[in-house]
Parts: C-alpha cells; sequence; structure tokens
C-alpha cells in the first residue's frame, strides 16, 4: 500500500510512523499529498503484520482499507470529495443524497462527523486500534469542529485521529493545539519531475519535456497539481498561448475545463501580470509570453474579483454564462485605455 507513495512522502511517513500521540495534522499546500500520507499512517497503524513499522500491505487488514471496508477505519470526507474518491459516506448522508433530498456537500456535514465520533467510542472489531481520517480538516463547519474539538480533548483510547489540511490557519486554534503539526514538506523539482513523468506514463500520458515542465511551472511545484493540468489535456504550445488568448478573452480549449480549474487559471495570469507590472519574476508564466502590461490597478481590482469569486465557485452555475462574463472581465481589464474606457461607459 504504502510502496506507491513518491519518496518524499515515503521519507515523512517513517518519521511520522515513530511519533506517539493520539492526533496527528499534516498541514501544507493544495497538491502535496495529505490525503494519500494520511491513509498510509492509517494503513500501517492498522496493520496486523507490520514490517518495521510499515504496512505490509497484503494481511487482511491492508486489504480491507485498500478495498475501502475496514471496521476501524473511519474516512470522514465532504460528500462531493468522497464520492469523487470512491469512500463510501455515512447511512444518515448516503440514504437522503439517494432520495435526492440534498446534494453533495463540499463541506464536511455535522451529521457525518458525529457519526465518526460514534465510531470511535466503539470497541476496535479486529483488536488493534482504531482511526479516524479527516480530509480536508478546514471543511469541518463550526458545529463539526466543536464537536471534534470535546473528543480531541478527551480521545477514547486505542483511538488515533489524522487531520489532513490544505488550510491548517483556517482551524479553530484550539482545535489545532490538540494535534501533533506536520508541514508537509516540497519535493525536489528534479525528483518531483522524474514521478510525475513516471504517474503520467501509468495513465497513459505521454507528456513531453516541455510539457511536463509546462505543468510543472503552474503546479508551482506540486506534483498532484502537475498531474491535474496533465490530465486536463494542457500541452507546452497552449500553456505558452494562454496568457495572451486569455486576454483577449478567447478561452479556447479552456472551456471544457472545471469552472474551479478554469477560475485558478485566472488567478495565475492575474498574479504574474501584477508581478510583471512591479518589476518582480513570473511564477507561472514566462514573462515573455505575458500580454502587455495593463494598469497595475485594474489587475489588482480583477485579483480581488476572482478571490472573491473563489468563496462560491463550488455552487452550481450555468458554465458557459459564468465563462463568458469572466471572459469579457479580464478582457477589459487588459485592454488598452482606451478600450476600458469604452467598455466602462
Amino acid at each position: 500500500m504504502t510502496a506507491a507513495l513518491p519518496p518524499w512522502l515515503q521519507r515523512q511517513l517513517q518519521a511520522l510512523l515513530a511519533q506517539r500521540g493520539h492526533a496527528l495534522l499534516l498541514d501544507g499546500a493544495a497538491g502535496l499529498g495529505q490525503f494519500p500520507l494520511a491513509l498510509a499512517l492509517a494503513t500501517a497503524w492498522l496493520c496486523e503484520q507490520p514490517e518495521q513499522g510499515h504496512a505490509c500491505g497484503d494481511c487482511p487488514s491492508c486489504r480491507a482499507v485498500q478495498a475501502r471496508t475496514h471496521p476501524d477505519l473511519c474516512v470522514l470526507l465532504p460528500d462531493a470529495l468522497a464520492l469523487e474518491l470512491g469512500w463510501p459516506l455515512d447511512p444518515w448522508t448516503q440514504e437522503r443524497l439517494e432520495r435526492k433530498e440534498i446534494k453533495p456537500s463540499r463541506q464536511i456535514r455535522v451529521e457525518a462527523t458525529r457519526a465518526a465520533l460514534a465510531f470511535a467510542q466503539t470497541t476496535s472489531a479486529r483488536g488493534r486500534a482504531k482511526v479516524v481520517l479527516i480530509h480536508p480538516a478546514e471543511r469541518l463547519n463550526a458545529e463539526s469542529a466543536n464537536a471534534l474539538l470535546k473528543t480531541l480533548e478527551e480521545p477514547p483510547a486505542a483511538v488515533r485521529f489524522v487531520l489532513a489540511s490544505e488550510a491548517a490557519h483556517a482551524l479553530l486554534p484550539t482545535l489545532r493545539s490538540r494535534c501533533q503539526r506536520h508541514v508537509l514538506a516540497w519535493p525536489g523539482e528534479e525528483e518531483g519531475r522524474a514521478w510525475l513523468a513516471q504517474a503520467a506514463a501509468d495513465e497513459g500520458l505521454n507528456l513531453d519535456e516541455a510539457t511536463l515542465a509546462a505543468c510543472w511551472r503552474l503546479a508551482a511545484g506540486r506534483v498532484d497539481e502537475a498531474l491535474a493540468w496533465a490530465r486536463l489535456g494542457l500541452d507546452a504550445a497552449q500553456w505558452r498561448q494562454l496568457p495572451q488568448r486569455l486576454a483577449a478573452g478567447d478561452w479556447g480549449g479552456t472551456l471544457e475545463w472545471p469552472l474551479p480549474r478554469q477560475l485558478e487559471l485566472l488567478q495565475l495570469l492575474c498574479h504574474d501580470a501584477l508581478a510583471h507590472a512591479f518589476g518582480a519574476p513570473t511564477r507561472y508564466f514566462d514573462a515573455s509570453t505575458l500580454p502587455a502590461a495593463a494598469a497595475p490597478a485594474r489587475l489588482a481590482a480583477l485579483w480581488q474579483a476572482l478571490q472573491q469569486a473563489r468563496r462560491s465557485i463550488e455552487h452550481p452555475y450555468q458554465a458557459a454564462l459564468w465563462s463568458a462574463a469572466w471572459a469579457e472581465r479580464v478582457r477589459a481589464a487588459f485592454a488598452g485605455p482606451a478600450l476600458h474606457s469604452q467598455s466602462s461607459s
């Protein structure tokens, strides 16, 4: 099970398995591997034939984790993420989703949290331990977080919690203080790109070196994110053309991408355009591919609007209308003074 982890996560797993304590908080930027690392930890804690502390991958317990049926493992995810990853939902949520009484939530429901905490109070089915894995922990709503806090303050015996977070600052300070915090390490570029090339090949994505570099650049060194860009079919030629095309209101082949990914692309462009306008190095695109410098005030206003849009991007939208509206807004932000005045009047 753990053999599939990239080498930089394997090294962190080794260190984490040596720690003692009832609650771990894995903290890092999105795309650094919080969930697979948390699952590897849970598997090792539950393994019936551990090898130097690591999961054997072949005992009944390890096979049950792989099948997502282990009776002593509770994986607490937002509904939408659980469905995406193929993890079972709690009975309350599953029943109401089937009846179409509710829609899959992007937050961790309090009902699911209560079910997880009730699970933690029961006796281990296989006699080793019980594990509650929560990801992303910042998706706990206030009621869920407070319910969890009470359990972390007085944890049941033989129960371990692992919280994986992409925004630990958003957690209750009292919740963070009850956990041993581990900040995830970033992979080195050579090691990360080698893993990315192999992972893409395993999925049938044959990336040339230029495309590999483009995906790595857009992901800012986060391999999971780089692989996500590659899965969208992004190539090096498209990456070079994107800044000019987006600034002109031409979305090209990106219209079929999920709305959160479209929004992220606009944020990356706006970030680099602002950096370039102030003479700072760009991060996601080559400076030579950026459109002519727009007024920093307009770019700053665009950045604020994009940040605001991020808060509601996961709600239902008419995707085509959303994309058309933002294409015009971005075009206006990058337009010359005369054209911008025209579009504002």
